[in-house]
């Protein structure tokens, strides 16, 4: 497919959580053996993707995934004027025609991500009019930071009517200190510092990889950033950048997830590519499980099933998420699936996003012993799962509840996939070819979500 049309499989994504459209319908307890090929990081490429936007000139950019957000960023990227073509895993992009500083609020409404292009904008054209993003329901995740950081920039910025107003002849380099270490905040400061006069320090800055994948790609376009996977980031402005090719980095999440979806279902699997440093709480986690997780090789990892004497699956261990390199935030739900199978009690506490558990309803659906006390989850482990219509409020919520579709006794349906192909490139395909029993369908049922 070539270009960035509006999909018709973007139709009503965004509304209230229900159970019609389409579904996943798997058979559980189906050991899996092979090897599960891991795709771009999606949270990269969305943001190499708003990057693009600093250069007057074409950019390649390798190994992006076709999923559902990335569509959405591409054609944001389209009204702006820039030239999009996305074939295979192959994203072309010439921002050398950008004719507008003003994003659609239909589309930015779907994708938080979207949000990433007003430090571009402003750098490149002096003005951005970005509507206030939105994405899955997993918290506020205001963007405050972002503002701030923007103003000490030099920029004037004002929020009226849902819509951010950027202004600025020329931003100028400052010390910006980050409250928190925001991902979204770190990128959108870092790419228009790129092209502001002087130096620009941002202290607590995040500092997880799909930044330093940011920096990288900007590097490659001519940009000055030292400090790149540390905590300061130091941004010397160039008055202009010009274009790259430049290759994604495998995605963390994606390869963790079935990492755990080996685990659950007691099988042998390799993932990759991937960059083990960048899954080493993910790993360390698994192993405290008692579970086997191996290097095969500079970039595949090998997962192999628990062998305690109880006979229970795994070993309860608790889990608090953390900004990088801690525990992420994103394989929160997935793990969650796979304690609830555990031996023994166990916690794992948000505290990343406020409203990231809406997956323990249809966890507890299905069989799982877990109670929510503030952003903690209280996980008492039961010895299986028995399958059950259950429905997905959000990406990794969807990811959690197809593996433990996996676990269960019976047939599931996991409804809202959607939700689930905005971060998963064919996750089915994937899962059939090591011998899961799994497949899409159509759904015009409605099931309730579990309050």
């Amino acid at each position: 497919m070539e270009g960035f049309a509006p999909s018709p499989t973007l139709a009503g994504i965004g509304s209230l959580p229900e159970a019609a459209g389409p579904v996943l319908h798997i058979t559980g307890k189906h050991p899996l053996q092979g090897h599960i090929p891991i795709g771009g990081a999606k949270n990269s490429a969305l943001a190499l993707m708003a990057g693009s936007l600093l250069a007057p000139a074409a950019c390649r950019i390798q190994n992006v995934p076709r999923l559902l957000d990335i569509e959405r960023m591409g054609q944001i990227l389209t009204t702006l004027g820039v030239k999009v073509s996305h074939v295979g895993h192959t994203l072309d992009l010439d921002a050398s025609s950008l004719k507008t500083c003003q994003a659609p609020y239909e589309l930015v409404s779907q994708l938080r991500a979207s949000f990433f292009i007003t430090g571009p904008l402003l750098a490149r054209l002096g003005v951005a009019r970005v509507p206030l993003p939105g994405g899955c329901a997993i918290g506020s995740r205001p963007v405050d930071l972002h503002v701030r950081g923007l103003q000490a920039l030099g920029a004037t910025v004002q929020i009226e009517h849902g819509v951010v107003h950027a202004y600025a002849r020329r931003l100028v380099g400052t010390r910006i200190y980050l409250d928190y270490p925001s991902v979204g905040a770190t990128e959108t400061l870092m790419m228009a510092a790129t092209l502001a006069d002087g130096e620009t320090v941002i202290e607590n800055a995040a500092q997880e990889p799909e930044v330093a994948d940011l920096a990288h790609f900007c590097q490659a376009m001519g940009a000055r950033i030292r400090g790149v996977g540390t905590n300061t980031l130091v941004v010397v402005g160039v008055p202009r950048l010009h274009g790259t090719e430049y290759t994604v980095i495998p995605d963390r999440i994606e390869a963790s997830t079935y990492l755990i979806a080996g685990a659950i279902t007691r099988s042998n699997l390799t993932v990759g590519p991937v960059i083990p440093d960048h899954l080493r709480a993910v790993i360390a986690k698994l192993q405290a499980m008692g579970l086997r997780v191996e290097e095969e090789g500079p970039n595949r990892l090998r997962i192999a099933p628990a062998q305690l004497e109880s006979g229970w699956l795994c070993q309860a261990t608790d889990i608090q998420t953390l900004p990088y390199p801690g525990f992420p935030t994103d394989v929160q739900a997935p793990i969650m699936a796979l304690a609830a199978l555990s031996e023994g009690s166990c916690t794992i506490e948000e505290t990343v996003f406020e409203n990231r558990m809406h997956h323990i309803p249809e966890l507890n659906r299905m069989g799982a012993d877990i109670r929510l006390k503030n952003r903690v989850a209280l996980i008492r482990g039961v010895p299986s799962f028995s399958a059950a219509p259950v429905v997905a409020t959000d990406l990794r919520a969807g990811a959690a509840l197809v593996l433990a579709g996996l676990a269960a006794e019976g047939s599931s349906t996991i409804h809202g996939l959607h939700y689930i192909d905005r971060g998963y490139e064919a996750i089915d395909e994937k899962l059939r070819n090591v011998g899961a029993k799994v497949h899409r369908g159509e759904s015009t049922a409605r099931i309730p979500v579990t309050a």
